[in-house]
């Protein structure tokens, strides 16, 4: 029973990664292509944007790993 719980927590934190990244540079790629004098102010605030959305589906990848 723990197994199918970490596959369903490792599911989850993905898929959220995943559509949270995708919201974030879309919305990068949306504002750039309105103000391109922004594109590197808005860059480098994406990669630090798209940094902490990685951190919670690491975070929930070791307390799956510890429940095992």
């Amino acid at each position: 029973m723990n197994f199918i719980a970490i596959a369903i927590i490792a599911a989850v934190a993905a898929f959220a990664a995943s559509y949270g990244n995708s919201k974030v540079i879309s919305k990068t790629l949306e504002s750039m292509a309105r103000q391109p004098e922004l594109a590197g102010q808005l860059r480098s605030t994406m990669f630090i944007g798209v940094g902490l959305i990685e951190a919670l589906p690491i975070i929930a990848i070791v307390i799956a790993f510890l429940l095992m």
